[in-house]
């Protein structure tokens, strides 16, 4: 029995679910967002909750579940809160700045690095050190900040790069004499 599948997804005030065959669409302040689900899961509206139940006892169908409560939490929360990823840069001479719809990244290359913001994401650069990247699309946030990460990942021995707020770098001791 997953136990993330029992509970039930409760809609927030200000949001609204909709069901058509397996797809469910979520709409809220912050937009519009569906997710078509497996055959293995039904889907139910009950009052302001949406419940998934499995369609047998397989192994898929019990995955399934799960990872599609999961999934319909997510857009719950995309449409209310957003997602968001903040990301600071580490180094001398390292900063962001964005210009219209263009991340202008000055990361220690022979040139800088222009990032296009896609559709659905929007980056702001408080700091020329710090970096947020916000969305209704979790996947696609996480992604944009991947994407950004990737120009100059952080390295072991000084730390520059650009790194998450949270993230942790395991430092390394330098060659000795």
């Amino acid at each position: 029995m997953s136990r993330i599948g029992k509970k039930p997804v409760t809609l927030v005030k200000g949001t609204s679910a909709s069901i058509s065959g397996q797809t469910i669409e979520v709409k809220g302040p912050k937009g519009t967002r569906s997710f078509t689900a497996g055959d293995d899961v039904t889907l139910t509206i009950e009052g302001d909750a949406v419940k998934v139940t499995p369609r047998g006892l397989s192994k898929r169908a019990r995955q399934q579940w799960g990872m599609t409560r999961s999934m319909i939490e997510n857009l719950v929360t995309g449409v209310t809160t957003g997602f968001k990823k903040e990301m600071e840069i580490q180094g001398v001479g390292y900063r962001a700045a964005m210009q219209g719809n263009i991340l202008k990244l000055s990361l220690g290359y022979s040139h800088e690095v222009n990032f296009a913001v896609p559709k659905g994401v929007t980056i702001t650069s408080a700091k020329p050190t710090e970096i947020t990247v916000e969305g209704i699309d979790q996947q696609q946030v996480g992604q944009v900040a991947a994407n950004i990460r990737e120009w100059r990942a952080p390295e072991p021995y000084k730390g520059k790069g650009i790194r998450y707020k949270d993230e942790y770098i395991f430092r390394k001791e330098g060659k000795k004499k």
